[in-house]
């Protein structure tokens, strides 16, 4: 295979983030996008090369001169659309989370395994430059042995109540990305989950039996403690990392338009803002994810970030809500043996 070619579903924001950065790619060719306002898609496909473009996914999974498929539709959707496309023999990128239901996500591998595809989850955060160099340092030893990891991840502005509803909550759309990110800087499944929650940005997250602010607490299988500092409304985007270990400390902070700084006897001492938002400050990571994937598929290598990981985020996500419901520490393996009982 010289050359892979994919089929977008989804049209909306991150679909066509995703569609623009693959133009990049010499070796691939996108040869059709779906969305169920296809119509409105029309125009912005034509603009970026895409002659095809239809209102049913499964158009895309019919053809047979698609190799590999990106799911950028409303997670609702994701299950459905990975069977078919797992039966239909197509390689699969999906956007977070798998399935907003983990039983349905237990099913997702057993189906990626059976059909020998590739499976490749959109935790972007693994590619980007600074978290992927504080994974490097980390395993180079750098820090000594890891005692603590910090991550801290607080969102700008809240979202509004319709996408509330049906988001699944602050762990599953939000904080699952930093769960994903601490098993991968701590290279260790986790082992127990301690959550404090509250409302302290809106009432509205109440209504929708949801909260805007967390502090996670995570054990590691490997001994590692760690910390996830969650907020649906900081007034810029925070996002930060401290490694602490037995030599020394890694860390990182946010990533501005430059570092330069100006004084003034009128202002004191000024610094650019923060990268607004996760498009901005993640750009290069979402490109870096999208070549990951094409090479796996083109080279028949390990996707770097699998169905397991889509999962064992999942699995601290359903643990956290356990532990917010009953005010306690959750050990994975009762969220397993709980999930077990309801399937």
């Amino acid at each position: 295979m010289s050359k892979v070619r994919i089929g977008i579903v989804g049209a909306g924001r991150i679909g066509k983030l995703h569609a623009e950065n693959l133009r990049q790619f010499k070796d691939v060719e996108i040869r059709a996008i779906s969305d169920i306002f296809a119509d409105q898609a029309r125009g912005w496909a034509a603009q970026n090369g895409i002659e095809r473009v239809t209102e049913d996914y499964r158009d895309i999974l019919s053809d047979p001169d698609i190799d590999a498929i990106l799911i950028c539709s409303p997670t609702d959707t994701h299950v459905d659309i990975i069977k078919e496309a797992a039966n239909a023999g197509k390689h699969i990128f999906c956007e977070k989370p798998i399935s907003l239901d983990l039983s349905k996500t237990v099913q997702v591998l057993q189906w990626v395994k059976q059909a020998g595809i590739k499976f490749q989850l959109g935790f972007n955060r693994r590619f980007d430059h600074n978290m992927s160099r504080v994974n490097e340092l980390l395993k180079a030893g750098k820090a000594g042995e890891l005692h603590i990891l910090k991550i801290t991840s607080r969102d700008p502005a809240a979202p509004p109540e319709s996408y509330i509803r049906s988001s699944g909550g602050l762990f599953a759309d939000m904080a699952i990305h930093d769960f994903d990110l601490a098993r991968f800087l701590t290279g260790s499944d986790v082992e127990e989950v301690y959550v404090q929650g509250a409302v302290r940005v809106d009432p509205v997250f109440a209504e929708c039996g949801d909260i805007d602010t967390a502090v996670t607490t995570l054990k590691f299988k490997n001994g590692v403690l760690g910390v996830v500092v969650n907020s649906r409304q900081a007034h810029y985007y925070d996002q930060r990392v401290e490694a602490f270990g037995s030599a020394g400390t890694i860390a990182i902070q946010n990533d501005t338009p430059s570092t330069v700084e100006w004084f003034s006897s009128a202002g004191g001492v000024r610094r650019e803002t923060p990268l607004y938002f996760f498009l901005e400050r993640y750009k290069e990571a979402y490109v870096k994810e999208m070549r990951c994937f094409v090479d796996a598929v083109l080279n028949d290598e390990q996707v770097p970030v699998d169905v397991n990981d889509g999962y064992q985020a999942e699995l601290i996500a359903f643990a956290a809500g356990i532990s917010l419901r009953e005010k306690r520490p959750v050990l994975l393996a009762e969220a397993e043996a709980r999930l077990a009982q309801e399937v």
